[in-house]
């Protein structure tokens, strides 16, 4: 009597299981389950990328601080500043590609 509750249980278990399982994967491969996975993937990505940047910035601290080099400030203008260099060389090639193209 004892092996038919256990078996039973057992087989009741993994039909719960299977299907609990079945269901999520049904929802994930609806539209919204797909936005929903783009989603999580996106904010997973900016949050590694915020965690990379604290890191790099407190290892450029310790180093500053082992060579007793001045600490510069890390704020979000030197994140966010344009880069010159690369903007004088695209507006240098648009000519040239004009050029080309007539």
């Amino acid at each position: 009597m004892m092996g038919r509750t256990f078996w039973f249980v057992a087989g009741a278990s993994a039909g719960l299981y299977t299907t609990i399982k079945a269901r999520r994967l049904a929802y994930r491969l609806t539209p919204e389950g797909l936005t929903d996975q783009v989603a999580a993937l996106g904010l997973g990505a900016r949050a590694f990328a915020d965690e990379v940047r604290t890191g790099m910035a407190e290892r450029e601290a310790q180093i500053a601080h082992q060579l007793a080099l001045p600490v510069a400030d890390a704020g979000p203008a030197r994140e966010r500043a344009p880069q010159p260099a690369l903007e004088d060389a695209a507006a240098s090639r648009r000519p040239a590609l004009a050029a080309t193209r007539s």
